[in-house]
C-alpha cells in the first residue's frame, strides 16, 4: 500500500512539473502563423517584380526578411511531408509524386508532426485548408496528427466553388463534411474560419495557426471582379490566375487584421512559403527562372518565401543563404521552446532562427532537392545543391515561360539544348533490384547562373564526381516510396456517399 501510495504522489509530482514547464515555455512563446501557397510561381508576387496585386504580401515581405535562397519540392505532397515532419521524403517514402484521391496510403504515423511537437510548449493548433497528406484511416486525417481542428480539404484539389473533387464532395469541419458552401469561394471560406479561430483564442496561450491555401491551384477560376483587375493580361488562363492570386493576397490582409483586432499580431512570427513552383499551363510562372512545378529545375524548387514579426532583429533584408522547406520544423520548435531533439540526426532540417533573424551564415551547406531512382510513372531525378552549385542527374530538360503581362504574349524561351544531353559523365546508381543507369548530368553555378544556362559539367568533372559521392552517401539512406495504386473501395465509397471518407479499419 505505501509503495502505491508512493507511486501515486511521484505521478501526480511528475504532472504538476509537467504542467508548469508546458506553461512557463508558452508564457514566452510567440504565435506562430504558418501561410502555404499552392502552386504559386517565382514570377507571380510583386516583390519579384509581377504585375498581379499582391499589395498585403508585398508590405509583409518589405517589413520582414524575404528568403532568396530558399527550396521546396516540385510537387505537394512532397513538400507538405517535409514541412510537417523536417524530414527529407527519402526518408518518409513520400518522395514520388503525389496522394491521389484513392491512395491507400498517407505520411507514416510514426512521424510526430510540427503541431504535435508546439504542442509540448503550450500551443493551440489549428489548421485551415488543404491537408494532402493522406486519409485512408481517420489516423492519418489533421486532428489525429495534431491540429485541434480542421477546417478544408484531403485531396489536392478540386472545384473552388461546389467543393467537389471527381465528383465527389471533398470539405471537413473537423470529422464532418460540409454541405452548405456550395456556390461560395473556397478561399473566402477559409479566411473566415481563420478569422474565428483568432477571434476565440484565448490569448494566454500561444497559437499556431496553419493556413493552407488552395490558391493558385487549378482549376484556374476566380470571380469576375478580381479577374477584371488584371485585364492588361491577353492570356485569359493567366489573367484568371492573377485574380486567384490576388484573392489569396486579399485573404492574407483579412487574417493579419484580425490578428491585429484580436491583440495578436505584435506577438506573432508569421512564415509565408508557396509548396512548389509556378504551372505555366495553369498560368503560374518563374520567369526568369527556368522550368516550372513537376520539375527540379530553379522554377520548380526555388521557393517564393519570406518571414515577418517583431521579434526578428534585422528586418527589411533580403536573405541569400541557403535554407530548405524541412529546416522550418526545427525552426518554429526552436521559436517555441522545445529544442529537444530538434538538432539531432533525426532531422534533416535545421535551425535557421539566427539566420533567419540575425543575419548568420546558415548552418546549411547543401540540400538535397531530391533523389528518385525509382521507376514509375512519375520520376523527377535527382537534384543536389551545394554551396553555390547544383546537380541535375537524368533530370529531363525544361524551357522558361516569360509571363505575358509584362511582354504582351505567352513566350517560351526554348533551353533544352543548355542541359548538355549527350555530354554527361555516364554513371548509374545501383538500385534495390537492378541499376538504374542515369547517363545525364548537368552542373550550374546557380548564383552566377540562376536561369541554369551554362552547364558545367564538363569544365568541373571532380566536383561533378564529388557532388555524385554525396549523392552515393544519400542513396544508403533512402526508405522506398510508398506509392501503391488507388484503391477501388474508396472510390466505390465517394460514389456511393457523394464524399470522400476515410475507408480503411
Amino acid at each position: 500500500m505505501y509503495k502505491l501510495r508512493s507511486l501515486s504522489f511521484l505521478c501526480i509530482l511528475f504532472a504538476v512539473y509537467f504542467a508548469v514547464v508546458v506553461a512557463s515555455r508558452a508564457k514566452n512563446a510567440p504565435h506562430i502563423l504558418l501561410v502555404v501557397a499552392d502552386d504559386l510561381g517565382w514570377s507571380d508576387v510583386g516583390f519579384h517584380g509581377s504585375k498581379i496585386q499582391t499589395p498585403n504580401i508585398d508590405k509583409l515581405a518589405a517589413e520582414g526578411v524575404i528568403l532568396d535562397n530558399y527550396y521546396v519540392l516540385p510537387i505537394c505532397t512532397p513538400t507538405r511531408s517535409a514541412l510537417m515532419t523536417g524530414m527529407y521524403p527519402i526518408h518518409t517514402g513520400m518522395q514520388q509524386f503525389v496522394l491521389l484521391p484513392a491512395s491507400p496510403y498517407g505520411l507514416p504515423l510514426n512521424f510526430t508532426t510540427l503541431p504535435q511537437k508546439l504542442k509540448e510548449s503550450g500551443y493551440a493548433t489549428h489548421m485551415v485548408g488543404k491537408w494532402h497528406l493522406g486519409y485512408n484511416k481517420w489516423e492519418y486525417t489533421p486532428t489525429y496528427r495534431g491540429f485541434d481542428s480542421f477546417y478544408g480539404f484531403y485531396n489536392y484539389g478540386g472545384d473552388h466553388y461546389t467543393h467537389k473533387f471527381s465528383g465527389a464532395l471533398d470539405f471537413r469541419d473537423n470529422k464532418e463534411p460540409v454541405k452548405n458552401l456550395d456556390g461560395t469561394y473556397g478561399t473566402f471560406a477559409f479566411a473566415e474560419r481563420a478569422k474565428k479561430v483568432i477571434e476565440s483564442h484565448n490569448s494566454s496561450n500561444p497559437l499556431f495557426l496553419y493556413v493552407a491555401f488552395q490558391n493558385a491551384h487549378e482549376p484556374v477560376q476566380s470571380p469576375k471582379q478580381y479577374t477584371d483587375k488584371h485585364s492588361f493580361i491577353k492570356d485569359i488562363t493567366r489573367r484568371t490566375y492573377a485574380g486567384m492570386v490576388n484573392i489569396m493576397d486579399e485573404a492574407i490582409g483579412n487574417i493579419t487584421e484580425a490578428m491585429k483586432d484580436s491583440g495578436l499580431w505584435e506577438d506573432t512570427l508569421m512564415v509565408f512559403t508557396t509548396d512548389n513552383g509556378g504551372f505555366p499551363l495553369s498560368g503560374g510562372y518563374n520567369w526568369p527562372l527556368r522550368g516550372g512545378k513537376f520539375t527540379l529545375w530553379e522554377g520548380g524548387v526555388r521557393g517564393v518565401s519570406f518571414v515577418h514579426g517583431n521579434m526578428l532583429r534585422k528586418k527589411g533584408v533580403k536573405c541569400k543563404e541557403l535554407m530548405h522547406v524541412t529546416d522550418w520544423y526545427a525552426t518554429l520548435v526552436n521559436v517555441a521552446g522545445v529544442t529537444h531533439d530538434t538538432d539531432s540526426t533525426t532531422l534533416d532540417g535545421m535551425n535557421m532562427w539566427s539566420t533567419i533573424s540575425d543575419g548568420e551564415p546558415s548552418p546549411r551547406k547543401e540540400i538535397l532537392i531530391n533523389l528518385d531512382t525509382h521507376p514509375g510513372d512519375f520520376r523527377e531525378g535527382i537534384a543536389l545543391r551545394s554551396g553555390d552549385m547544383k546537380l541535375l542527374v537524368s533530370v529531363p530538360p525544361a524551357s522558361s515561360y516569360k509571363p505575358p503581362e509584362i511582354w504582351g504574349t505567352l513566350d517560351m524561351v526554348n533551353q533544352d539544348t543548355t542541359f548538355g544531353m549527350n555530354e554527361g559523365l555516364g554513371w548509374s546508381l545501383a538500385g534495390e533490384k537492378s541499376p538504374v543507369n542515369l547517363p545525364s548530368v548537368a552542373l550550374y553555378n546557380i548564383t552566377a547562373d540562376p536561369t541554369e544556362c551554362d552547364n558545367l559539367s564538363r569544365k568541373h568533372p571532380d566536383l561533378v564526381r564529388k557532388l555524385q559521392e554525396r549523392v552515393q552517401f544519400y542513396m544508403k539512406s533512402v526508405v522506398p516510396p510508398l506509392n501503391k495504386p488507388q484503391d477501388l473501395e474508396a472510390i466505390i465509397k465517394a460514389m456511393a456517399e457523394g464524399v470522400w471518407t476515410p475507408w480503411q479499419d
